[in-house]
């Protein structure tokens, strides 16, 4: 069973305390012994501390940062970019939109300026070859999960088995579809409509 994660950690995972407090003692090349004799606290609580096992007083931080030779801003610095969406499996059951690409579930639906745009995707077998939809920036990246994709690139088609990947940059003609007798289930991921048009304002003179 997976151990519950508190408020107070799961406010401070962004911070990344306890790698910051790693990556110091490496730069400063200490060991935890030479720590401890440094700051009068035990190995073991400042092992907890670099694992993310424990939460730390501001004491303690107080302590640690006058060994280093930093303040606490060091530690508690706002993250410039922070964005995290998580689609549960059940919400992937039964869900989606049909288009003439398959049945696609969006991955990242949530996630406001998002850059990319990942999807799954269900291509039935039997149904015509169709475009996946690469959008303006003509760039895609595909990962089978389950069964084999036909992958028409111009007049070129390669056929992708349950594990193989493949990264598109292409102004060609694209269509997919399922090889053989079974559905095809793949993972997209692609920069999103909007990413792709604030880059073109950006190169226009």
């Amino acid at each position: 069973m997976a151990k519950s994660v508190s408020h107070s950690q799961w406010f401070l995972a962004s911070y990344c305390i306890g790698m910051k407090l790693r990556s110091l003692r490496t730069e400063k090349r200490l060991t935890l012994a030479r720590l401890s004799a440094e700051t009068g606290l035990s190995t073991a609580l400042l092992s907890k501390l670099e694992t993310d096992r424990m939460i730390p007083t501001l004491s303690t931080m107080a302590t640690i940062c006058r060994v280093y030779g930093v303040g606490l801003g060091h530690f508690f610095n706002e993250p410039g970019e922070h964005s995290l969406s998580v689609t549960r499996r059940v919400n992937t059951q039964g869900r989606g939109r049909s288009t003439d690409t398959g049945n696609r579930i969006p991955l990242n639906p949530g996630v406001p300026d998002r850059r990319m745009d990942a999807c799954l995707v269900d291509l039935a077998p039997g149904a015509p070859a169709a475009d996946p939809g690469m959008g303006d920036e003509r760039a895609l990246l595909v990962y089978v999960l389950d069964g084999r994709l036909n992958l028409d690139v111009g007049s070129m088609r390669e056929t992708l088995e349950t594990g193989d990947c493949a990264y598109l940059e292409s102004d060609l003609p694209l269509a997919w579809g399922a090889a053989g007798k079974q559905r095809c289930r793949v993972l997209t991921v692609a920069p999103t409509v909007k990413e792709t048009h604030m880059r073109a304002e950006k190169e226009r003179p």
